[in-house]
């Protein structure tokens, strides 16, 4: 067996062993458990037990109303902000900046957002306290902000998160398609920008955002962290009452949660089904307005407050980020003063109760990372040296399995099995956050690895270099910026994993996101604030390193010292 066909071998058995067939392993055990069959436990199905107990919870129908109408509302608001703050903006100096403003949202974890947004949108957060003098409220307002009935936080919080991760996919996506010549073109024929981007550019770049777009769809109607934060709690949304039905010391009640995690994938392949349907009515629609000759005048005003409504929503994440710094460091805050009038910073000197959790987190993310990194290097270079690249689409498949499955959804049979499993807890979690992290380290990394220049490789095996040394001393160090780049994105998805830590560690492994996300609902914020905080500093300081080391070692090699 050739290098390439051994290398292939490897990576392709730790991807089909470490990812596909434990997802399906763990989808298989919790339908199994959902109709009453869990020897672990002492239940030998098949029984609908597990069922009747799930619709005969309190609540049951409104929880699963509110996650499909917190999910949907989120993923189509912040489509619809991210498609028009780009075509308000593509093409002009505006656009360029993005990536930079972005960023630091995009390494933030899911659970530090809801924490910051909480505190600037509480009864008594930043925005009542702005507005007190002005409306008289010498107490804070009883109004229900965060945790009403209608979820509308939780919408406010998963577009904050998701609007800079849409906003980023789009924009890549732009670059495939000549959007300079056909916006000429169309404007030629008395078409507006608004008219040309429904009728001519959408449809072309849905294809290319379709599977973007359902990721945050999943991610959105299956959320649990978020939803503890900002969400409501009477009921609480489905996701949220299947993890505290996991949670519970009675392992019978593993049973009606693998029900639920069943309703939940088959409530996910309904809002699936439901924008497919949507996405071919828009078209329709589009094709039959395009034939009117419809020109849309007069759109030019109400496309630019597309752009506006993007800024506001990124303005409050970096405000729910600024709250986050400022609780953090808070001795004395009281109703209705702006900012402390006195800082302190006992909370961040008693490292005996975060210094656990933060290097618990630090050494998961590194060691998933890692694992992760080097399954996507021999991955990739195996398709190169097999002449393979692009040809294996099981795997594109594959890698995107864990993100478009509700994570209950297997995440639960999972945990039934690791009851017999002779793995230990931090290893465990290790596994399941690898799980993660190597579908969005892949998706990182692939097109900077295709779009490596192959001469240089080519120059290297006609100096006499074998395919090991071109490996080490030519294309890597060429990759480093992306390389780094992509394991970034890795650390911080790592970083932001809460179920599969609270699942497969059974509750004895404690990280910043866990401790965070229990600490929300307490009375000291400032202790929250500064967990919220670590678990934002963290994947910060993993993207100024990949933005540092190539710099440092490429510093007198042009076009190498910069980040992918």
């Amino acid at each position: 067996m050739t290098s390439g066909g051994l290398l292939r071998a490897v990576a392709g058995t730790a991807i089909l062993g470490g990812l596909g067939l434990p997802v399906l392993l763990g989808l298989g055990h919790g339908i199994a458990a959902a109709f009453g069959h869990f020897p672990a436990i002492g239940a030998h199905g098949p029984d609908l037990r597990p069922w009747r107990e799930l619709l005969e919870m309190p609540g049951l129908g409104r929880a699963v109303l509110l996650a499909l109408w917190t999910g949907m509302a989120a993923t189509g608001l912040s489509f619809l902000l991210a498609t028009g703050t780009l075509a308000a903006l593509h093409g002009r100096g505006a656009a360029r900046g993005l990536r930079r403003v972005l960023a630091p949202l995009l390494a933030a974890p899911h659970a530090a957002i809801a924490i910051g947004l909480a505190f600037v949108l509480a009864p008594s957060g930043w925005i009542a306290r702005a507005l007190a003098p002005l409306l008289g409220w010498a107490r804070p307002p009883d109004i229900a902000t965060t945790g009403d009935p209608l979820g509308l936080a939780l919408i406010l919080g998963l577009t904050a998160k998701e609007l800079p991760f849409l906003l980023l996919m789009f924009s890549a996506a732009l670059t495939r398609i000549p959007v300079g010549a056909q916006m000429a073109a169309g404007r030629a024929l008395g078409y507006g920008r608004t008219a040309v981007w429904l009728w001519v550019l959408l449809p072309q770049f849905w294809p290319q955002i379709r599977l973007p777009v359902m990721v945050v769809l999943a991610f959105s109607v299956s959320v649990v962290d978020m939803a503890l934060i900002l969400g409501p709690s009477a009921p609480p949304t489905l996701p949220v009452m299947i993890a505290r039905l996991s949670s519970d010391p009675d392992l019978q009640a593993l049973l009606p949660a693998s029900a639920g995690g069943v309703l939940q994938l088959v409530l996910l392949a309904g809002t699936f089904a439901a924008a497919a349907v949507l996405a071919r009515i828009a078209g329709a629609a589009g094709r039959a307005f395009l034939r009117r000759g419809h020109r849309l005048r007069g759109t030019g005003r109400t496309l630019a407050l597309l752009p506006a409504a993007s800024a506001g929503i990124v303005l409050m994440a970096f405000l729910a980020l600024a709250a986050l710094l400022v609780w953090s460091a808070a001795f004395s805050w009281r109703w209705p003063e702006l900012f402390p009038a006195q800082l302190t910073w006992r909370h961040w000197l008693d490292a005996g109760r975060w210094g656990w959790p933060a290097g618990a987190s630090a050494l998961i993310a590194l060691a998933s990372t890692g694992l992760a990194l080097a399954a996507a290097v021999a991955w990739l270079e195996s398709a190169d040296r097999l002449g393979r690249r692009g040809r294996d689409r099981w795997l594109a498949a594959a890698i995107h399995v864990p993100l478009l499955l509700p994570q209950l959804s297997f995440l639960t049979g999972l945990s039934g099995l690791m009851i017999r499993a002779p793995l230990p807890p931090l290893a465990a979690v290790i596994w399941g956050h690898w799980l993660f992290v190597f579908p969005y380290l892949m998706i990182a990394l692939k097109g900077p690895w295709e779009a490596a220049d192959p001469r240089l490789e080519c120059s290297a095996a006609a100096l006499g270099a074998g395919s090991w040394r071109r490996l080490w001393r030519v294309k890597l160090p060429v990759l480093l910026a992306p390389l780094l780049t992509a394991a970034a994105v890795g650390f911080a998805v790592s970083v932001a994993q809460y179920l599969p830590t609270l699942f497969l560690g059974g509750g004895r492994i404690e990280t910043l996101t866990t401790e965070a996300v229990a600490l929300a609902s307490g009375s000291d914020r400032r202790v929250a604030a500064v967990h919220a905080v670590l678990q934002a500093l963290l994947p910060w300081g993993a993207f100024l390193a990949a933005l540092a080391v190539p710099a440092i070692l490429h510093r007198e090699r042009r076009g190498l010292g910069g980040a992918a």
